[in-house]
C-alpha cells in the first residue's frame, strides 16, 4: 500500500497546538508519512503556548526538515507528495507563499506544492484581518489553496479546548480524505 506523503509546516503564529494535534493523529496512521518543518518562531510559540517541547513535537513526525534547509527533498517537485498543510499559518508565511518569496523551507515547499498542482491547505491564524491579509488569501484561494481558519463549531457541543481543537483537526483530515471520528458530525 502506498503511503500518503503529507508535509506539515508549523509557522510561528499562535495556535501551534493545531499542528501538534494533527501530528499526533497522523502519527497513529500507518498509511501516512509525515514530513515536518517547524519554523524558528514556531519553536518559541510551542514553548510559550503548550506543555510540549519542540523535540517532542519532532518525534511525532516520520521526517523532520530544518526550516533553513532549502536543499531538503521536499523542496523539489520530483519528490512526490500528496498534500501540504501549514498549521498554524502566520500572515508572514501566507504573504511569503502568495508572493513566491521562498525564503525558508516552509514557503519553498508550499511553492513546490503550488507549482506541481498538489493540495495545499493553510490554517491562517490572525484576527482581525486587514485588506492585505484578505487579498493574499484571495490570491492563494484563486490558485487552488484551501483556506481553513480554525473556526470553532458549536453544533458538536464542545466541552473543552480539546474538543474545539479536535473539530478543526477532523475537518483537516476530511480535506485529506482520511476517515476519522474526532468530532461529532452534523446529522440534522
Amino acid at each position: 500500500m502506498k503511503k500518503k506523503r503529507i508535509i506539515i509546516g508549523i509557522s510561528g503564529s499562535t495556535g501551534a497546538i493545531y499542528g501538534i494535534r494533527l501530528l499526533e493523529v497522523l502519527s497513529q496512521l500507518e498509511e501516512v508519512e509525515t514530513h515536518l518543518i517547524i519554523s524558528e518562531w514556531a519553536e518559541k510559540t510551542i514553548q510559550i503556548e503548550t506543555d510540549y517541547r519542540a523535540a517532542q513535537v519532532k518525534e511525532l513526525a516520520d521526517f523532520v526538515h530544518p526550516p533553513q534547509n532549502q536543499a531538503a527533498k521536499i523542496s523539489s517537485g520530483s519528490f512526490r507528495t500528496d498534500a501540504m498543510i501549514i498549521v498554524p499559518c502566520s500572515m508572514k508565511t501566507l504573504s511569503s507563499v502568495a508572493h513566491g518569496f521562498a525564503d525558508n523551507l516552509i514557503s519553498r515547499a508550499a511553492d513546490v506544492v503550488l507549482k506541481e498542482r498538489r493540495k495545499l491547505i493553510m490554517v491562517p491564524r490572525e484576527t482581525p484581518l486587514h485588506e492585505i491579509h484578505l487579498e493574499n488569501m484571495l490570491k492563494l484561494s484563486r490558485m487552488g489553496v484551501i483556506m481553513m481558519p480554525p473556526m470553532p463549531a458549536f453544533y458538536n457541543e464542545p466541552k473543552s479546548i480539546e474538543d474545539i481543537i479536535n473539530h478543526t483537526i477532523s475537518r483537516l483530515l476530511d480535506l485529506l480524505d482520511i476517515d476519522n471520528e474526532l468530532t461529532k458530525r452534523w446529522l440534522q
